[in-house]
Order: structure tokens, then sequence, then C-alpha cells
């Protein structure tokens, strides 16, 4: 059986683009480091590696279509955590994602996307037409949608524009904060309820301060997928694949 050392050097470390928004990057290093520890045992926690961006331009670039320049603004994070020692990239937005490629581009390492780590627990639950919540751009953009829709074979509702239009300023001027409404989760449960009307069997929680917010609690027959849990997750058995687990 390795020693704590050994496992430890056997560990990937975890390159995470964290800041969009702090709230979510503060949940992503609870969930690697707890998945970690259960799969390891002892003082097992994982080798992560953060470099946040500041909110403020996060929201400037988003607000302002700016998808190029916040494009290579991540790149320069992604090359810092590359150097940094990180053998793989993730990034704790949704939205953020739609400059994947941009700010891969030129990186030696991989990039564990969030759609596909989402795309599997919706397919292990054999469903087909699913609805998406996000920011604006993410709801109103193809760059998820087509991940889940070509890639995967899913069928993707979203909300209509003026809703989309309220669900973004929640998250933007509320959740990222951090605060939590009461009225602001009734009106997702309500958009939640109509996109199940029109037949969707699961939601996406495409926004990783989505699930702080609303729960699967709160609508226990309907299946939620929070993106932030499945991604981080997904990162951490990346991180420990081919580690021999420490009997109980």
């Amino acid at each position: 059986m390795a020693s704590a050392l050994q496992t430890s050097a056997q560990m990937k470390t975890i390159g995470v683009i964290g800041g969009s928004t702090h709230v979510a990057t503060a949940e992503y290093y609870n969930v690697i480091t707890k998945y970690i520890n259960e799969h390891l045992g002892g003082y097992h926690t994982g080798k992560i590696i953060i470099n946040s961006m500041d909110l403020a331009a996060s929201e400037y670039f988003v607000r302002h279509d700016e998808w190029e320049q916040g494009g290579l603004h991540l790149r320069s994070i992604v090359s810092s955590l590359e150097r940094a020692g990180a053998d793989f990239i993730i990034c704790v937005s949704n939205t953020w994602h739609r400059c994947a490629e941009s700010f891969m581009s030129g990186a030696n390492i991989p990039l564990l996307h969030i759609a596909d780590a989402t795309a599997q627990a919706i397919k292990a639950k054999s469903l087909k037409r699913v609805a998406l919540l996000g920011t604006k751009a993410t709801m109103s953009g193809p760059y998820l949608r087509d991940i889940f829709t070509h890639k995967h074979g899913l069928e993707i509702l979203t909300p209509t524009p003026e809703e989309q239009q309220e669900i973004d300023r929640v998250i933007f001027d509320e959740l990222s904060k951090p605060v939590f409404l009461e009225e602001s989760r009734q009106y997702y449960l309500k958009v939640i309820d109509d996109l199940q009307h029109r037949g969707a069997e699961g939601v996406i929680l495409g926004c990783t301060e989505i699930p702080l917010l609303v729960k699967q609690e709160h609508r226990p027959d309907l299946p939620l997928f929070d993106t932030l849990v499945l991604h981080g997750e997904a990162a951490a058995r990346e991180a420990v694949a081919g580690i021999e687990v420490r009997p109980k």
C-alpha cells in the first residue's frame, strides 16, 4: 500500500479558473476536497491551484459582449496555471465556457468541460429533453446548447426572453453578492414549473450560483442537475484516477 506521500505524488493537480464568482469558487473547492478525502481517506484533500479573476472584470466583459477580450484575459490565467504545474483546467463559470476554445488556445494541458460532466449525469438518468437555466449569455447563446445537442443528443429548452432577462438580473445583482431572496427563489421555481409543463424532463442549473438558491428539495419530483457539484466531482475523479484506494 502506498504511503500518503506516494499517493499525493500520484495525484493530478487541478488548475482552477476562479473568481466568476468568488461564491462558486469557494463551493468548487469544498466539493473537490470533500470528494477526494472521501475517496482516499486520511488527510488527503487534493492538489488545487486557483487563479481568480476580479468579478468586476468578468461582469464587464459579459455585459458588454467583450468575449474576445475576455477570452484573452482567461488565456493569461490558463497560462499561469499551466506554468504553476496544473495537469488540467476547470473553469468555475458556465458562461465563460463560451470562450473555451479561445482561452485554451496554445495550452498543453486539457480542459475538463462543464457540459460534458453535466451531460453524463443527464444521460445516466436516460433523459432526453431538459431545460437550461443560466445567465442570459448561456441561455440565449449556442455554445452550451450545441454541445448538449450535437455531442450528447439532448434536446434543450430555455425560458422566454423576458424570463431570461430576470434570471440574469438575479444572478448578477443578487446571487453573486451573495444575496438569496425568497421572492427570487419563487420566481425561479415558477420558471422551472413552466418549463416542465413544456415537456422538460429535468433542469440544468447552468450557472454555478443557481444551486445555492434552488435545490433538489424544492422540486423533488423533477431532476435538477447541479453543474457545480457535477463538474467539481468530475474534476476530483480525474485528479485521483488510477490511484489505489486505502481500505476503510
